[in-house]
């Protein structure tokens, strides 16, 4: 544990130094120094949100929890949306940033999760044995689907409300303040309804384990140590990150939109994707992707409807934050693929065929940045999810109702939740 922390810190170490005594760097070393610095942070907020479960109760403190854990996740698009309010050339990569991070969680997140589950699923089978102890019942099938717990019902809900509201957003080419209040009020609403969970023993790996087995004080001191450095580190390495990444595309000559969009969100998401293949390597899927499903909603209420906060703290005067052609038709396919997202798991179900198509949808756009591609692909996105909401539309009531029933907590057969899916 305390070796995995120090060279965590080593990696952070070199941005610190470089703030504190405002060296000059050339473009490339500011991202590569600063960009280790926010992987740094969020590995350590991850860690430390993971071991704080075992001495968190209370909707306050969870929710505190959950501000604090998205910290690096949010902080250098908030950055760019602060900036815009005073420097307007800076309102592209605030869009930039967000579309990047939801899509990514998406499109490469869940499917990697059913990828390494699945992996794992057949290596365990092909030895007789799982990682902790004989192949569960329900991973001996021809066609392995990840299989949700019912609880995670209430992600789905909040996902679809979120994601019809985001169509709303490229019709007006902005988001207003209206905007900021409807998704951080889904936000809000989400955190309460949560927390009226039943919550049952985390289960916790690696160094989140080894840290939650100590000492409830010595335990509590450091949680709450690691909580104030990695927040210390995320905020001195956001601003020179972002500044960095804007300054070497225009030395490189390289779309300074697709270095903000991709390599900004792989920076500050990693943690929380390795986390989930881990889990998934465990025979522990489920956990892992709903994880990844909970980061969806958070980034798609939150994130989205704190944009135009910071956009107004910077200058913007409560100015909606404007949205030009590029950004509007990204939002539009963010959008498109959050709906498909959602019909996918309607039926709490993700098998391989899936995973692989929204792997494929996902990579596909890539070489071909272009506004033509972008409205194809969000309208693929838009007819696959309703021609799967309309064979799945028995499982929508069920999961709209779930935003008003308190279900306790269930134990997922095997904790991987690795089964063939079944009629109904």
């Amino acid at each position: 544990m305390w070796r995995s922390l120090g060279l965590t810190a080593m990696f952070a170490l070199p941005a610190i130094l470089a703030r504190l005594t405002g060296a000059e760097l050339p473009p490339g070393v500011i991202v590569l120094v600063y960009g280790a610095g926010v992987v740094a942070s969020a590995v350590l907020l991850s860690w430390a949100a993971e071991a704080a479960q075992v001495d968190i109760s209370g909707s306050l403190a969870i929710a505190i929890l959950a501000l604090i854990a998205v910290l690096p996740e949010y902080a250098v698009d908030l950055y760019f949306s602060f900036t815009a309010g005073s420097n307007p050339a800076y309102a592209q990569f605030a869009a930039a940033n967000m579309t990047g991070s939801n899509r990514l969680l998406i499109g490469i997140g869940w499917p990697m999760v059913a990828f390494v589950g699945f992996w794992a699923m057949r290596r365990a089978r092909s030895r007789g044995k799982g990682t902790g102890g004989d192949v569960p019942a329900t991973m001996r099938t021809e066609r392995p689907t990840i299989v949700l717990p019912p609880r995670n019902r209430v992600e789905l809900a909040f996902l679809a409300v979120a994601s019809a509201y985001a169509f709303l957003i490229p019709l007006t080419r902005s988001i207003a303040w209206y905007d900021a209040v409807v998704l951080l009020a889904l936000f809000g609403a989400y955190l309460w309804r949560v927390t009226r969970e039943g919550r049952g023993e985390p289960e916790l790996i690696g160094v989140a384990a080894d840290i939650a087995e100590l000492p409830q004080r010595q335990r509590r001191v450091l949680v709450t140590g690691l909580f104030v450095a990695a927040a210390a580190i995320v905020v001195m390495a956001a601003k020179p990150f972002a500044d960095g990444l804007v300054a070497t595309g225009e030395t490189l000559g390289i779309d300074q939109f697709l270095l903000v969009q991709w390599l900004a969100p792989l920076s500050s998401e990693a943690p929380e994707l390795i986390v989930a293949t881990i889990f998934a390597w465990r025979l522990h899927a489920a956990d892992g992707l709903g994880m990844l499903l909970s980061a969806k909603v958070n980034q798609w209420t939150l994130l989205v409807g704190s944009l135009w906060v910071a956009y107004t703290l910077g200058g913007g005067g409560g100015a909606p934050l404007p949205l030009d052609d590029r950004q509007t038709e990204e939002f539009l396919l963010t959008s498109a693929q959050a709906l498909l997202a959602f019909a996918v798991l309607a039926d709490l179900r993700f098998g391989l065929w899936e995973a692989a198509a929204i792997f494929g949808l996902f990579i596909l756009q890539f070489p071909f940045p272009t506004t033509d591609v972008r409205l194809v692909f969000s309208a693929i996105y838009m007819v696959v999810a309703i021609a799967i909401l309309a064979r799945k539309r028995g499982y929508l009531p069920g999961i709209f109702a779930s935003i008003g029933r308190w279900e306790p907590p269930t134990a997922t057969t095997d904790a991987s939740a690795i089964d063939a899916p079944t009629a109904e």
